[in-house]
């Protein structure tokens, strides 16, 4: 929190520091001071929208507005440069526009400030040549080549600065997000690990009793089935604490071996295609080459089996869900693709965490597992997704020799 308000405030430093750089502009040593015509007016409207969206942005930090920021304050340079034909700097303004965009971190609006500003550049030279002939610019007219060939070369620089600044907040925005999955593994671990047990043994003395009530023929029938209700519950409890051990639980001793991918995925198939039937989906199963990874196998098939599962629940009556095997380079790539209901972005970075579920009487563990399986062997798992179309999860691992 504190370091938002700091952020903020020198955000509004450096805006009120701009602020008044233009109106020095507008009324230091203008000369059009003294006209109010077009010409200055036009230029204190611009200022007047320029200020006014700097100073709105941070409430209201939406697309359009730093579209509309970039259009504004281009369009404000470029006034500067036709209507003060005098001062030759504010040509050095029009080769700095795109630099703005970089502030906002968005790659669509940097090349569209790009884009916009080679367009602009290119008519105001067709105008300088043609239609001015070099009266109000002959700096410009008197090498025109070399002036663009400079504007060319400062569009490459800031493009140079942008990818390379982009790429450094990828890494450290990837960096970021491994920490947090990190931070979750750790914080379920260490909670798995203080409470589950303790919670185990009052629920299987619990679980005890009732089973002996459930045999007792003292008990009425309505009674018997109220305590096997009881039991199931029970039963899903302890589903849920042994899934908080799997995490929790060292598991250095696992012993990985050669997986045969195609085969170890047939017989999760095989396995899940009554389960399919259930609810009117078949699974579609599509190998190639040799797929072999080191794992170990129990593990890889509750990865599968999880995976394979999400997506029958998540597809439509009658949808098939695909899943497909392939090679890579060094890598063996497994795609689990259903047609169904789909996730948001905002719901996909939530994946894996402690009791994040999109099914109603979900946990968020079992995901969570995957992910912790997924990392385990060196893979990456990566979800494709949006709304009413449908998910796509391709997991990949580093392959073994057979």
């Amino acid at each position: 929190m504190t370091t938002n308000k700091l952020n903020k405030r020198i955000y509004y430093i450096v805006v009120w520091i701009v602020i008044a750089i233009m109106i020095s502009g507008l009324l230091i040593d203008n000369p059009r001071l003294g006209e109010f015509g077009v010409v200055y007016i036009s230029h204190s409207i611009l200022v007047f929208i320029l200020s006014l969206c700097l100073l709105i942005y941070p409430k209201n930090g939406t697309a359009v507005l730093r579209v509309t920021i970039i259009i504004v304050a281009s369009v404000y340079f470029y006034v500067l440069f036709l209507f003060y034909p005098d001062t030759w700097s504010t040509f050095i303004f029009l080769c700095f526009i795109p630099a703005l965009s970089i502030l906002f971190f968005d790659s669509k609006l940097f090349y569209f400030s790009l884009l916009l500003n080679t367009i602009l550049i290119m008519i105001v030279f067709g105008y300088i040549l043609l239609i001015d002939r070099g009266l109000q610019y002959p700096y410009i007219e008197e090498d025109p080549l070399g002036n663009f060939f400079n504007f060319i070369a400062s569009q490459i620089i800031i493009y140079f600065i942008f990818y390379l600044t982009s790429g450094r907040i990828k890494k450290q925005q990837i960096y970021y997000e491994q920490i947090q999955h990190s931070e979750r593994l750790k914080t379920t671990g260490q909670l798995a690990a203080a409470v589950a047990h303790e919670i185990r043994n009052p629920l299987t003395v619990v679980k005890g009793f009732l089973q002996l009530f459930e045999q007792d023929s003292s008990f009425s029938d309505d009674r018997k089935g109220q305590f096997s209700l009881m039991i199931d519950e029970l039963n899903t409890a302890e589903q849920v604490i042994s899934q908080f051990l799997s995490i929790a639980k060292p598991d250095k001793e696992n012993e990985t071996e050669n997986v045969n991918v195609n085969v170890v995925l047939q017989s999760v198939t095989d396995l899940l295609h009554s389960y399919g039937l259930l609810h009117d989906n078949r699974i579609e199963l599509k190998v190639t080459g040799d797929c072999m990874i080191s794992a170990n196998i129990i593990e890889f098939k509750q990865l599968f089996i999880n995976i394979i599962k999400n997506a029958i629940e998540a597809s439509n009556i009658g949808d098939l869900v695909h899943v497909t095997t392939e090679r890579e380079k060094e890598f063996v790539v497994i795609k689990v693709i259903d047609h169904g209901q789909g996730m948001s972005e905002a719901q996909i970075a939530s994946l894996g965490t402690p009791f994040y579920s999109l099914k109603s009487k979900g946990t968020g563990l079992g995901m969570m597992i995957c992910f912790n399986i997924v990392e385990k062997y060196k893979g990456t798992i990566d979800f494709h997704s949006s709304i009413g179309h449908g998910t796509t999860v391709t997991i990949r691992f580093p392959s073994s020799k057979p």
